[in-house]
Order: C-alpha cells, then structure tokens, then sequence
C-alpha cells in the first residue's frame, strides 16, 4: 500500500504564494506513483486554501503536543512522509519514527530559511548579503533536520552547493527538484508588445522579502523611473499587505496597490515588464518564474536571479545597483527588440531547466530506491541516526512535558 502522509506548516495557498504551487506540484508527483495522500497540518484552512478533497486527498487536523497524532499515523501506517519545512519535522519527526519507524521521511525545504535570515540580517545591519552570518541559530536547527530525515528537497542548485560546500552535507541525503513547469507557451500565444502596459511587482505580502521589496521600489527606484516615463505606473499585487503597504498606495505617482491577484495569468500577460527587487530571500522566485511563462521580461536583483538561469541569458536585466535598475527598467520598457529578446530568453531558460518531464522519472526513481535500500541508505546516514537518538530524547520528553501539563 503506498500511503503518503503530508505533514503541512500551513495548507497550500498556490493563488497566493510560491510555497503552495510548490507543494500541489508534490502532490501531484506523488499521485502520479500512486499514492494515496493525507494531508494533515495543526493550521486552519483560509478562503483561499486549495480544496485538496476536491483532488481526492483526505484531510486530517493535528494537534502539537498531543498523543492523539500518535493514534492517526499509526492507523494510517504511512509508507512515506513528507515534512512541509524543517519546523515542521522538529515538532512531528520524533513521533514518526517512534510510530512508523520504516516510513520515509522526507523533508521539503521550500528554500533555505536560515539562508533567508541571514540575508535578510544583513541587510538591515547595512552589510553585504555576501558577508552574512550563516552560521546561525536556525541554520543548526535546519541542518539538523536535513540530516535526521532520509532525503530532502532543495528548490534550488545555488542551495545544493552551499550545503555540500559549506556544510559538508553528502549528495547522497539531497534531491534537487526545483518548480516545475508543465508546458511553455509559445511566443505567438502572448500578448504583443503594443499590447501590453505598464509594470508589474507580485508576491505574498506576510513575506518579508516581498515586502522589502515593495518598500525599497517606492524609496529608491520608482520615481526615477516615473520621472523618465510619466504615463507608466507599477502595479502591486499580493495577498495579506499589511498597514505599512496598502498606506504606500498614491494615484498621482503611479505607485498601486492591488490587493491579491485571483488570476496571475490576467495582470502578468498584460503587463509589459516585472520588476523585482528583492535584497534578501532564498530559493527560486516564483514570480520570475511565473514571468518567464506568460513573457513579461523582468529586472531583478542577484538574489532575485539566484538559481534560475545559470548559464543561459536572464530574461530580462540583473544587477544591484540602484540607477542600473532604473535605467534598465526604462530601456526594456522601451525598447521593443530588447524586450523580444528577453522574452525569448525566459522561454529558453523554461525550456531547459524547469520542464516537469526533466526531473520526473529522476524523482520516482530516487523515491523507489530510497524505499527498497531504507536500512542501507539510514546507515551511510549514521550521523543522521545520532541526531535523532538525541533530538527523540530531548523533543519526546519537553513534548510530554507540556502534553501532561495541558491536561
């Protein structure tokens, strides 16, 4: 029986956050093999959850802290399962392994998070995202848990690297399985150049890095660009924008704040340029990737670009200084034969590094192997196996602790 248990931080919201496209992709991957699929998580589902019954994937509410999970995932008997970010296996990993010791877990890092705050510290310590403590707090936590799992997914080969690099982690524990894409538009299926208006900025606004983002557009790169090309305005889309963003909203500059974007496809293919520049964050962009596939060229950031083109030209203008953002923006914008051309490089970098059908039967493969090798896999992984002895003891009892005194 091939049983997946998902243990979600939060339920998948893809219409507003990367995140959520990357787990109904998983999912997907998953049923294709088929398995059947529950996903469990101590959040509440929003209005704009995705409707998993509805994808034929049972639902279950968890508590922290509570022996009633223990009940659930050892009825369920798991063959697999999947931890939704490393906070995630801290709190249920132990309870796992005690209850369905030859399940494999597998963790989805989403991006690096000790990678996201190390920059995003930088940045507001006036320090060169190069120079960033990585050696954090929350980098042992991650790392710990990428090692007690049996194999994580990491979004991007920047991430690969930095962990087989800096970190030492072997290969043999990674699976780099970036967004996928399943089919490419052709060029002709856009909206031409003369068709499109104006910029666009998009990304879930309780993230951080978008938030940033948008601030550092209205303070530093917006007006330049509005002094160069007054008829144009920046349209920002996002889910949950907190006070300090919907107050930033000003007709007479051209600077709008949207609100969430039901349709992605409607206000990316319409407008004529992305900007995104973002000073800190970690993984892939799913707005630049989302750019790339409806060709809207975009002007971003190094952080922005990291992971997504490798050698291939961007599809749009990279850079981190302030009046070459402006600048470039103004050009692309402009500039028609510019303008094709990155268009046409964002199909290229689809084509080549994030078709679906380049990474599928590679992760079935892996999957299928990590099942029938567990034991000889868990251990090459020995220091994997300590972590869990000591983090089992010290999770399992502060857990009870507190289980004990809820009651």
């Amino acid at each position: 029986m091939k049983n997946l248990l998902i243990i979600g931080h939060t339920f998948p919201e893809p219409t507003t956050t990367a995140a959520g496209s990357r787990m109904m992709q998983l999912i997907s991957l998953f049923q294709e093999q088929g398995f059947t699929i529950t996903f469990a998580s101590t959040a509440l589902e929003s209005n704009k959850s995705e409707k998993l019954s509805k994808k034929n994937i049972k639902i279950a509410s968890i508590e922290l802290n509570s022996a009633s999970f223990d009940e659930i995932i050892f009825d369920l008997n798991p063959s697999v399962v999947l931890f939704d970010r490393f906070i995630t296996e801290e709190q249920f990993g132990w309870r796992v392994i005690e209850n369905c010791p030859k399940a494999l877990r597998i963790l989805d890092t989403e991006d690096l998070h000790f990678l996201r705050k190390a920059r995003q510290e930088a940045v507001k310590k006036g320090v060169f995202v190069e120079k960033a403590n990585l050696f954090s707090e929350t980098a042992k936590r991650e790392i710990a848990s990428i090692l007690r799992c049996d194999v994580s997914l990491i979004i991007s080969e920047y991430e690969m690297e930095l962990l087989q690099n800096t970190f030492k982690i072997d290969a043999s524990i990674l699976c780099y399985l970036p967004f996928l894409v399943e089919t490419v538009s052709e060029l002709t299926h856009f909206k031409s150049f003369e068709e499109r208006n104006h910029f666009i900025t998009i990304g879930n606004l309780l993230h951080q890095p978008n938030v940033d983002s948008v601030l550092y557009l209205k303070k530093e790169i917006w007006l330049a660009i509005r002094k160069q090309l007054p008829n144009a305005e920046l349209h920002i889309y996002g889910a949950y924008a907190p006070q300090q963003i919907l107050e930033l909203h000003s007709k007479k500059e051209g600077f709008l704040i949207k609100g969430w974007a039901e349709d992605v496809s409607e206000v990316m293919g319409n407008a004529r340029v992305c900007l995104a520049p973002l000073r800190f964050g970690a993984g892939l962009k799913g707005k630049l990737l989302d750019a790339m596939f409806y060709g809207t060229p975009s002007i971003t950031t190094t952080i922005g670009a990291e992971g997504m083109h490798e050698n291939l030209p961007f599809s749009g203008i990279v850079s981190d200084d302030v009046e070459t953002l402006v600048n470039a923006s103004v050009e692309l914008y402009a500039n028609k034969s510019n303008w094709l051309e990155a268009q046409q490089n964002g199909i290229e970098i689809l084509h080549k590094r994030f078709q679906r059908e380049l990474f599928f039967e590679k992760f079935k493969a892996r999957i299928k192997y990590f099942q029938q090798n567990i034991s000889i896999h868990r251990n090459n992984n020995f220091i994997g196996q300590i972590l869990q002895h000591q983090t089992l003891q010290s999770t399992k009892y502060m857990s009870k602790w507190i289980e004990e005194k809820n009651k």
